[in-house]
């Protein structure tokens, strides 16, 4: 009995213990979301279930946001990606922030979008959303998002616009630019 108690001690200490707490600032206050660890070994980015996550899809300080939902199976999202990646390098002073989330399987994180990450030497801010409940989120992400990838979220604190399809340099620049009132 003595060792049945311990047991689910220690279980009930594993099972509250598995999230991590990220610090976000949200119109000046931080706030601590809860972090889901991966049930593969603990990998480099941050995971969010999408209630976790959405606040990174509205924040209100003096920044732009560029939030591209890909994943590393994606051609189109790869190709896409050194645009994104020069537009952080040479917007970052301009208050630009670029943030890629990745959308791949959790079976994927530690063989693939890591090595990935790390191959191309992406110095944009990586996060992974894991939440199964595609239907629920994604037209909490835009309304007019059909679910395909690469998609795109431009937005500061007075506007917004969603793009379902990928970018080349030029048309990020020209889209980014309409932010820039």
């Amino acid at each position: 009995m003595k060792y049945l108690s311990v047991m689910v001690s220690v279980l009930l200490f594993l099972g509250t213990g598995c999230g991590k707490k990220t610090k976000t600032e949200t119109q000046g206050k931080t706030q601590y979301a809860e972090v889901k660890a991966s049930s593969d070994s603990l990998v480099k980015f941050p995971v969010y279930d999408f209630e976790n996550f959405e606040p990174l899809l509205h924040k209100s300080d003096d920044k732009i946001y560029v939030v591209n939902f890909w994943a590393t199976w994606c051609k189109p999202c790869i190709e896409e990606l050194p645009f994104f990646e020069r537009v952080n390098a040479e917007q970052k002073e301009n208050n630009v922030e670029v943030i890629l989330v990745s959308l791949d399987m959790p079976s994927m994180w530690k063989s693939r979008l890591e090595p990935f990450v790390e191959k191309k030497a992406l110095k944009s801010k990586v996060v992974i959303l894991d939440d199964p409940k595609q239907n629920e989120w994604i037209p909490k992400v835009a309304e007019e998002w059909g679910g395909g990838i690469p998609a795109t979220l431009i937005y500061n604190k007075n506007d917004r616009s969603f793009y379902e399809r990928g970018f080349t340099y030029e048309e990020l620049n020209k889209e980014l630019d309409k932010f820039k009132n």
